[in-house]
């Protein structure tokens, strides 16, 4: 019994590390002992409605990268352009680099290729991502003397433990399989038909066919929501940076800059359920915008095929898919 019991606390100090800590969380996922959690897509995990279940899909790479191309390409994205969505072989290029929004990386441009900068960001994100000067991307002569720019201990010390996540991966960790969400979906159907409210994290579309990040639809959310107030010196302050921070780059030794704005699910989706900003129209029609855009609003607007996943914020694999037609069409990538 002595042994069993020592047992039971060693499996139980190791899912509270998965909790604590994203490295071991990791681990244990690829182990196999704890479930991907995000497996039916990130809006039916905030929501757990039975509705809305169903397994994100894998879409194919275009296989279009080239050793000999004579592109580079450079990409600032959010998790639209996460590896697992984006790769080099989605792109006629030989060379790729990816940096996340919130991260800094260093590059060094080859001046015999053309080097092309992409900044894409979803809707929800550009009030923020362009409040101030972007430096995600630090463009050096000679990497080989800087090769990194390792955070300090107390950085990744503060990334390892992040207090603000530690509830999430617990409940990651404890409840990410099948039988969890079971009860789970049981739960928030029956407060759905009951007292019709769903999770504090999604909102519902009208009809209830579409489900939707809560911060896409709250107005009370004026950097985030595609239906919150934007004034006129607001777009113009936006396409300042905008044209700014391509500037900045270009002077830096990019030979062209793009920008790709993505808009949030609810702004295609259900765009009458309030008053929509056009946020997206109105920068991109602004006179002095000097940035050449992927028009993926009008796109999306347009398509005859579902953008998004029922499930997900993300795209589907058509939405994808028609991203990256505009993105070749645009960059010649």
């Amino acid at each position: 019994m002595r042994f069993l019991r020592y047992i039971i606390i060693l499996f139980a100090l190791l899912l509270w590390s998965g909790g604590m800590s994203s490295t071991v969380s990791h681990w244990l996922y690829q182990v196999g002992i704890i479930a991907d959690d995000y497996r039916f897509g990130d809006l039916y995990r905030l929501s757990t409605l039975p509705q809305f279940k169903e397994p994100k899909p894998v879409c194919s790479p275009s296989n279009r990268s080239t050793d000999t191309a004579s592109t580079h390409l450079y990409l600032i994205g959010d998790s639209f352009s996460e590896p697992e969505r984006l790769s080099q072989y989605d792109f006629r290029v030989s060379h790729y680099q990816r940096v996340a929004w919130d991260f800094r990386q260093r590059a060094q441009l080859d001046p015999t290729k053309r080097n092309v900068l992409l900044i894409e960001s979803i809707e929800r994100h550009v009030r923020e991502h362009f409040a101030g000067n972007v430096q995600e991307l630090v463009v050096e002569k000679d990497t080989a003397q800087h090769p990194s720019l390792r955070p300090s201990f107390w950085q990744r010390l503060n990334n390892e433990f992040h207090r603000s996540d530690v509830e999430e991966r617990l409940e990651s960790t404890l409840f990410s399989r099948d039988w969890a969400f079971w009860f789970k979906e049981l739960k928030a159907s029956l407060t759905l038909n009951w007292f019709d409210r769903a999770s504090s994290s999604v909102s519902l579309s009208k009809d209830r066919q579409h489900v939707f990040l809560h911060s896409d639809t709250d107005t009370g959310k004026p950097l985030n929501s595609s239906f919150s107030s934007l004034t006129d010196p607001e777009v113009n302050t936006l396409v300042d940076s905008i044209n700014s921070v391509a500037s900045r780059y270009k002077q830096l030794g990019f030979d062209a800059v793009y920008l790709s704005i993505i808009p949030n699910k609810a702004s295609i989706l259900e765009p009458e359920r309030a008053a929509y900003n056009h946020l997206i129209e109105r920068i991109q029609a602004s006179p002095a915008l000097q940035v050449p855009f992927i028009n993926t609003y009008e796109a999306y607007k347009n398509s005859s095929v579902p953008p998004y996943l029922k499930s997900d914020t993300h795209w589907s694999c058509e939405g994808r898919a028609l991203w990256l037609e505009l993105v070749r069409k645009k960059a010649q990538i």
